[in-house]
């Protein structure tokens, strides 16, 4: 057993229903990977005086931050800035991602992503994969080690993108369900059924991703949706229904299912992705960096539609969920009456328990007892500007604003998974 001495800072119940932050100066007792008990520092080394002590004074604890969308093979082409998506993709993204067919280059690439979420404090994550299954061999042979919570599967298209990237449904059956019989289940890895989007997908293939995802029992579903009003009208007139639809006709939205964006929903829409229990990952800063539009939350809290937040490496400019949660605020208070103000609770909120419940992981997401000790300790340089920022914080909800406000990789001192020291 071992006690972590800190300033622990949590939000176990949704702020947008009321939640509120939760703070414990003091200390957790960690056993077997799990919060075994929650009290001061002097009680519970009183009852376990042979246990060993690590200390996290000074900065603040915070869950393992949970990131429910980034791309692997993108790491390399964050900052392309000033083009929207389509021609982003064209002349950035997947000419890059083309290069992972390259078994050896996957493994270097796939080694910086994962290092890059480690250093920002990431401990889950749901991952958009590569085209090439030996890419994403590669990629779950790293993420195995780190210790991590990884879910992620090869992407998959069939149409509209350059050739090498292109598959056929049975290949995709195959390909995917042969990568989840190796790497589902394994450690602390997941796989995820992976269409790229509807707008590169035939309804064949969509057909043949819920054929694999039966096949994977507990497996998520991810992909894009509502980005940019160009796919968008594609997807329309190629399917002759709105773009959650060309999903959920084949019965591939549920609370394991993720989409990315969906900037531009219709209210069909959101009542539908309701229904299913569906989580939306917003990612502020890529929608921002593209030029795709403004987050629409309210109109999502209002239909009652989950939400999370998703860094979009490379589309988005940093691993940093702070970076993110500060981004989302911006959003928010930018559309006035139509937006919704966000403090400290809701951010920690968004890049903790609602990414995990988002993901299914019931057992992370706040330090609550029984739940697995994923933390990520902020602790900035001595006279840092967080650092000074921190000292002189009014109250606890005004030093995770200023975490968020401030607060970047560098910032990450340590990062723990199940108990592992992961940083």
């Amino acid at each position: 057993m071992t006690l972590y001495r800190g300033t622990f800072v949590d939000c176990p119940d949704d702020p947008f229903a009321g939640g509120t932050l939760r703070t414990l100066d003091g200390a957790l007792l960690v056993t077997d990977g799990a919060i075994a008990a929650r009290g001061t520092f002097a009680d519970l080394a009183a009852a376990h005086p042979d246990d060993a002590v690590v200390d996290l004074r000074g900065g603040l604890v915070i869950p393992g931050m949970v990131d429910t969308h980034v791309h692997y093979p993108q790491v390399r082409v964050i900052g392309a800035l000033g083009l929207p998506l389509l021609d982003w993709l064209d002349q950035r993204a997947l000419p890059e991602e083309g290069r992972l067919a390259e078994a050896a280059y996957a493994r270097v690439i796939a080694r910086e992503f994962l290092g890059s979420l480690v250093r920002a404090g990431t401990t889950s994550a749901l991952v958009f994969g590569a085209h090439f299954a030996p890419a994403m061999d590669e990629f779950f042979g790293e993420a195995a080690t780190t210790g991590l919570r990884i879910a992620a599967g090869l992407v998959v298209s069939d149409r509209l993108l350059p050739e090498p990237l292109l598959t056929t449904p049975d290949r995709a059956v195959a390909e995917s369900v042969q990568l989840a019989q190796r790497w589902h289940g394994v450690g602390r890895l997941r796989y995820a059924v992976t269409p790229r989007f509807s707008f590169s997908c035939s309804d064949s293939l969509l057909a043949a991703c819920a054929e694999a995802r039966a096949q994977v029992p507990g497996a998520l579903f991810t992909s894009h949706v509502n980005e940019n009003d160009a796919e968008i009208a594609r997807v329309l007139a190629d399917f002759g229904t709105h773009y959650v639809g060309s999903y959920d006709r084949h019965g591939l939205l549920d609370h394991l299912s993720v989409l990315a964006h969906n900037v531009h929903p219709r209210d069909d829409e959101l009542a539908l992705l309701a229904v299913r229990g569906t989580t939306i990952a917003h990612c502020p800063c890529s929608n921002s960096a593209l030029g795709s539009g403004l987050f629409p939350l309210r109109r999502h809290l209002d239909a009652g539609v989950r939400v999370s937040l998703g860094s979009d490496v490379g589309g988005g400019v940093s691993f940093s969920l702070l970076r993110e949660g500060l981004q989302a605020a911006f959003v928010q208070h930018l559309q006035g009456a139509a937006g919704v103000r966000m403090g400290a609770a809701h951010l920690l909120w968004l890049v903790t328990t609602a990414g995990a419940r988002a993901l299914g992981l019931d057992a992370v997401g706040h330090f609550g007892v029984g739940m697995q000790f994923d933390a990520a300790w902020l602790n900035p340089e001595p006279d840092a500007t967080l650092d000074i920022a921190l000292r002189h914080a009014a109250d606890d909800a005004d030093a995770v604003a200023k975490a968020f406000a401030l607060g970047d990789v560098g910032d990450v001192r340590g990062v723990w998974a199940g108990g592992d020291r992961v940083r």
